[in-house]
């Protein structure tokens, strides 16, 4: 049964893209039209949507998008930019004072003009923070903490989170770097984790498995997915070269992202015979490439703890597998691994500690087993219908405050 409400959710990134993000809204969006009409608005681009059918629900329009390559910033800062300020026009034009805003920061730019847009339109607004800025561009070094452009954007989220009707997080690193902004309400703050998007359950080790290595007695340590600014491959790779006298231990990555243009440049100038670099390997083979590692890692920078949000974890814990961490010891991953003994944590970009988690992890396989077994048992608790509940419950109670407000004036 349908709220009076409508729900309108700006992203980039929508089904039929398959980036996880786009998978998680989809599934979000989709969940919440069970109370609310939705209109999803998208840069991605969707052939089954020519306008917001109104039978339809969710219903999709598409807004064209300028996507140059990652290597590209001064481009790419200047998309974000145009997507953002296209944005902002098609939710001016759409939103009414009886509607909720959602919107995601992917780009960190769009949240600003989307919510200013709802605001002048009356409407309520809720924010869901997957990477929080200008934290991650510190973190990159990308900018320095105290420039102007970190300033800026501190300031432009002074006035956002305040605004905000309810702020959704993925970690419980999040909410302490929010609250540092004055006027932030701590009930304004819900966390919801992500969750697996591969089914769970332990998958025994098969040694015969085409990604693992050649000689199947070896203990093979696998680095998969998105690599962004605020990851260090190079971490990877040197306690890669840390270990090439570990004849039974062997590196698999795969991958894209800018980190993986820098591990390829790394392998060029040195080709260790322990790490086999593979092509990104497709989704209806991601199951099979996860389960034939031993053992994942997780390769953060310095001071990512509430700035980046660990969605692959969740998946390896899916499969059963232990993962080594590197991050701050309050980072969500962190505390997740550390809470439920299924994995390591070690200091941010510190190769010699990572070699010697990966050392300690081979040298006794029975135990790293148990952890990856444990990870099975630990991904139960953030299913996809546990997750996907809160955020019904939370835009609910956004939408019911709006109306009591608007009876009451």
């Amino acid at each position: 049964m349908h709220n009076s409400a409508r729900l309108i959710l700006a992203t980039q990134f929508y089904p039929p893209d398959t980036s996880t993000t786009a998978v998680y809204l989809g599934k979000i969006a989709e969940t919440l039209a069970a109370d609310n009409q939705v209109v999803v608005i998208s840069a991605t681009p969707n052939p089954n949507s020519l306008g917001a059918d109104p039978l339809r629900n969710p219903a999709v329009i598409e807004i064209r998008n300028w996507s140059p390559r990652k290597s590209a910033l001064a481009q790419r800062a200047a998309a974000v930019c145009l997507l953002a300020a296209r944005m902002f026009l098609s939710v001016l034009r759409r939103a009414t004072s009886s509607d909720v805003v959602f919107c995601v920061t992917s780009p960190f730019t769009l949240p600003y003009t989307v919510l200013l847009a709802a605001k002048l339109r009356g409407a309520a607004t809720l924010l869901l923070i997957y990477d929080l800025y200008p934290e991650a561009l510190e973190a990159a070094g990308l900018i320095q903490s105290k420039s102007f452009a970190a300033r800026l954007i501190r300031f432009a989220n002074t006035l956002l989170f305040r605004s905000l009707d309810a702020i959704v997080v993925i970690g419980r690193d999040v909410p302490p770097l929010i609250l540092k902004y004055p006027g932030v309400r701590a009930d304004k703050l819900h966390i919801i984790p992500n969750w697996p998007l591969i089914p769970i359950g332990y998958r025994e080790i098969d040694p015969s498995s085409r990604f693992r290595a050649r000689e199947t007695s070896k203990f093979i340590v696998g680095l998969s997915g998105n690599l962004g600014f605020t990851h260090s491959p190079a971490t990877v790779f040197e306690a890669a070269r840390l270990l090439q006298s570990e004849s039974d231990i062997h590196f698999i990555l795969s991958g894209w992202g800018v980190g993986w243009k820098e591990l390829n440049d790394l392998y060029a100038q040195e080709s260790l015979a322990n790490v086999t670099i593979l092509s990104p390997v497709p989704d209806d083979e991601l199951i099979e490439f996860l389960a034939a590692a031993d053992l994942w890692v997780i390769p953060y920078r310095r001071s990512i703890a509430g700035v980046s949000i660990p969605s692959r974890l969740y998946n390896l814990l899916a499969v059963g597998r232990p993962v080594v961490i590197a991050s701050e010891a309050n980072s969500e991953g962190a505390l997740v691994l550390g809470e439920e003994a299924i994995g390591w944590v070690v200091a941010p970009e510190d190769p010699v500690e990572l070699a010697r988690a990966i050392r300690e992890a081979a040298r006794d396989r029975q135990a790293t087993t148990e952890k990856g077994m444990r990870a099975a048992s630990v991904a139960y608790k953030y299913r996809e219908e546990a997750a996907l509940g809160f955020y019904r419950r939370v835009v609910n109670d956004v939408t019911q405050a709006r109306m009591d407000r608007s009876q009451t004036t």
